[in-house]
């Protein structure tokens, strides 16, 4: 199909026309819009499962990923009036944005038609955009760190959340690092998330042997460590959904994997190449996130006793 054709995708009883379905987004083995496309019709119960009524920021990529990359928040301007946006608020800026709200496959394509490759959701939903019902944990190696380390660092995350029957949902972040999601009631506010984010960093921290680290500032992070990134559940940050593709030549996916495949799991195994096959035969390993939720305020009474962990988290690092 020429980069300069049209294809119509049928989808949830909608059509979606796909421009440019040719056009190469993914350099390394030639993979194309439409190619793209057709991988999230292949995990669509999954990927809308993760981003469903959330506000999504979409990472756009007109070119392909070995171009600009464009960060939108708001909609664009166009939109089918089936999409559904959340409006979200920026105190910092005193502004808002009405942002994409997944709530099914129809509104992915479209937005690969637009360009979407990757989707970054916020950790709370439409009905109340304030209060999370997501808690992320972030395994981001500092340079030098291989992903064997991660596996590492990722065993004393899975044996903390344990002692605390918390029910962790890792996958691959798609890059060089790994997250855990783990659904909590929508009870608390940002604040609260990340000072109990905090405390169970500061835990692992503790027993992992050197090989992590929960430093604010990177200057202050040790070389070859592991950053428990307690930071990503501030308001407005978001990091790549469960089954989004990133932009990278090898259209590498963030991978949902169970708790036994992460000692052996390579990053780069799992991309719109061999992903559906994947998804095909184990399924949605997400699926049964909505069921097992955790009440935070275990984690809250953990930083409630840890010195290490101040009464207030500010959203801003502390001036130095």
């Amino acid at each position: 199909m020429a980069a300069t054709d049209a294809a119509e995708i049928e989808v949830d009883g909608r059509t979606v026309r796909l421009t440019n379905p040719g056009r190469v987004y993914f350099s390394a083995r030639g993979e194309t819009k439409l190619d793209l496309a057709h991988y999230y019709l292949a995990v669509s119960d999954g990927i809308v499962r993760a981003l469903r009524e959330r506000p999504c920021m979409m990472h756009r990529f007109p070119t392909g990923v070995d171009g600009e990359k464009v960060h939108q928040k708001r909609l664009p301007k166009g939109a089918p009036d089936w999409v559904r946006t959340v409006r979200v608020h920026f105190p910092r800026y005193n502004r808002t944005a009405d942002e994409l709200c997944v709530t099914s496959p129809a509104d992915v394509i479209w937005a690969v038609q637009m360009s979407t490759v990757e989707f970054h959701p916020w950790n709370t939903r439409a009905a109340d955009v304030e209060t999370p019902d997501e808690w992320r944990i972030d395994l981001d190696p500092m340079p030098g760190v291989e992903f064997p380390t991660i596996r590492r660092v990722a065993a004393v995350a899975h044996e903390v959340l344990d002692e605390l029957g918390a029910v962790g949902y890792p996958k691959t972040s798609g890059g060089k690092g790994l997250h855990v999601y783990v659904r909590i009631r929508p009870e608390h506010s940002f604040t609260e998330v990340r000072r109990a984010a905090l405390a169970f960093s500061r835990e692992v921290e503790r027993r992992a042997g050197g090989l992590v680290t929960t430093a604010w500032w990177r200057k202050d992070r040790e070389p070859g460590t592991v950053f428990l990134d307690w930071n990503q559940n501030t308001r407005d940050h978001t990091i790549a959904s469960a089954y989004s593709v990133r932009g990278t030549p090898e259209a590498r996916v963030s991978a949902p994997l169970r708790w036994d495949e992460v000692p052996d799991a390579e990053p780069g195994d799992f991309t719109i190449a061999t992903m559906p096959a994947r998804y095909a035969e184990v399924g949605d390993l997400t699926a049964g996130i909505d069921e097992n939720v955790f009440d935070l305020r275990a984690l809250l009474d953990w930083a409630d006793r840890d010195d290490s962990v101040p009464d207030e988290v500010p959203d801003e690092p502390p001036e130095v």
